[in-house]
C-alpha cells in the first residue's frame, strides 16, 4: 500500500509543479497549438496554446511508478518494464508528431504511414515483452487466451503455439492502435481526456490491485477465484502513479487549458490503457471500462462510414463532443457531463470485474 499512495503523492508533486515550468518554456519557445480551420469556430481562441503537455505526464508517471514500485518491493517488474515500453514508446511517436505539426504550422503532423510504422513497431515489441517473460510460477505478463475478466477457455493458439503467437501480436496491435485513437479523438476539449482518464485508470487501479489480493500465488482461501496475472501490484503502482501525473496535470489542462497534452500525451495514455487491459487479462472487459472512449471514436467511424455510403452525416460533426458543440453546449457543460459518463462506464466495469469474481465463491 506504501507504493501506490507514494506514486501518487509523487506523481501529482511532479506534475502539478513541473507542468508551469514546461508551459514557460513552451512559450518562449513559441510551441503553441495549431488549430484547424474547419472545427468549431469558437476553437480558434486556442491557437497559440503551449501543446505537448504529456511530457510532464509521462515523466512524472515514470519516476514515481519507479519509487513507488522499489518501495514496495513489487519491481520494477517484467510486466511494469513491458508497460512503460509502450507508454514511452508511444509518447515519442506522440512527441514527434506534435513537433512537426509546430514547426510546419499545420494541424497535420506526422504522415500517417510514419505513424502507423511506429505504432505497430512499438506495439509489437510490447506484444514480444508480454509473452516472453515468464516468472519462477511459469506465468508471462501477456495470455494466448481471450480475456473478458479473466482468460476464457478460448485460445489463440488453436491451430498451434506458432500461429497463436503470430494471432496474439495481431490481436496486441489491434488493441494498441484502437485505444490510442480513441483516446486521441478524445483530447479536443480543455481536460476532457485527462479528467475521463482518471476515472479509466482509477478503474484498473482497482482491478489490478484485488488481482493482487487474490493472486493465484498467495494463499487466500479462494483458489478457485484466483488471478494468474503476473505482477499486479507493479501494474496497479504504475496505474496510480499514472492518475497522481493526470490530476497534477489537469489543474492546469482544465478550462481555460493553459496547456494541452498534445499527441505526446493522448498516444501514451491509449498505450497505457491498452497496455493495462492485455497484462491484466481484462482486454473485453476494457471496453465497458473506457466506454466513453469507444462511443468517441465510435461517433468517428460511424461519421465516415455513413458520408462515405449515403453523402449524409448522421452528427453535426464527428467526434462527438464536437456535435454538441455545435448544438450550442458550453465546452465547460460538455466535459463534466462526459467526464460522468466516463465515470459511469469505469465504475460499471470494475462492478462488473468483481461480480465475476464474487460468482465464483
Amino acid at each position: 500500500m506504501i507504493g501506490l499512495i507514494a506514486a501518487f503523492i509523487i506523481a501529482m508533486a511532479l506534475s502539478i509543479l513541473g507542468t508551469p515550468v514546461l508551459i514557460r518554456f513552451l512559450v518562449s519557445h513559441q510551441y503553441g497549438q495549431f488549430i484547424r480551420q474547419d472545427g468549431p469556430t469558437q476553437h480558434l481562441t486556442k491557437r497559440g496554446t503551449p501543446t505537448m503537455g504529456g511530457l510532464v505526464i509521462i515523466l512524472a508517471t515514470v519516476i514515481a511508478w519507479m519509487i513507488g514500485s522499489t518501495l514496495s518491493g513489487a519491481g520494477p517488474s517484467w510486466s511494469g518494464l513491458s508497460l512503460l515500453v509502450l507508454f514511452v514508446g508511444l509518447g515519442l511517436i506522440g512527441l514527434l508528431d506534435d513537433g512537426i505539426k509546430i514547426m510546419r504550422q499545420r494541424s497535420l503532423g506526422l504522415h500517417p504511414s510514419g505513424k502507423i510504422i511506429g505504432q505497430i513497431a512499438v506495439a509489437s515489441l510490447f506484444a514480444w515483452m508480454s509473452i516472453v517473460g515468464s516468472d519462477e510460477y511459469g506465468r508471462t505478463p501477456g495470455s494466448l487466451a481471450i480475456s473478458v475478466t479473466r482468460p476464457t477457455g478460448i485460445t489463440l493458439a488453436f491451430a498451434g503455439v506458432g500461429i497463436g503467437i503470430a494471432l496474439y501480436f495481431l490481436w496486441a496491435n489491434f488493441i494498441v492502435a484502437a485505444w490510442s485513437n480513441a483516446v486521441n479523438l478524445t483530447d479536443g476539449l480543455d481536460g476532457l481526456a485527462t479528467g475521463c482518464s482518471i476515472f479509466v485508470f482509477g478503474a484498473y487501479t482497482f482491478v489490478a490491485y484485488f488481482q493482487q489480493i487474490q493472486s493465484c500465488v498467495v494463499p487466500n482461501g479462494n483458489m478457485a477465484a484466483c488471478y494468474s496475472t503476473r505482477d499486479p501490484l507493479d501494474l496497479a503502482i504504475f496505474s496510480t502513479a499514472l492518475i497522481g501525473a493526470l490530476a497534477g496535470f489537469l489543474w492546469w489542462n482544465a478550462s481555460p487549458a493553459r496547456i494541452f497534452m498534445g499527441d505526446t500525451g493522448a498516444l501514451a495514455l491509449g498505450g497505457a490503457l491498452a497496455g493495462m487491459s492485455v497484462l491484466t487479462h481484462t482486454e473485453f472487459l476494457a471496453v465497458m471500462i473506457g466506454g466513453l472512449f469507444v462511443a468517441i471514436i465510435m461517433s468517428d467511424v460511424i461519421q465516415i462510414s455513413v458520408f462515405k455510403a449515403t453523402r449524409k452525416r448522421v452528427f453535426r460533426m464527428a467526434p462527438l463532443h464536437h456535435h454538441f458543440e455545435l448544438k450550442g453546449w458550453q465546452e465547460v457543460t460538455i466535459v463534466i457531463r462526459f467526464w460522468l459518463v466516463a465515470a459511469i462506464f469505469a465504475i460499471t466495469g470494475a462492478g462488473l470485474f468483481y461480480a465475476e469474481w464474487a460468482a465464483q465463491l
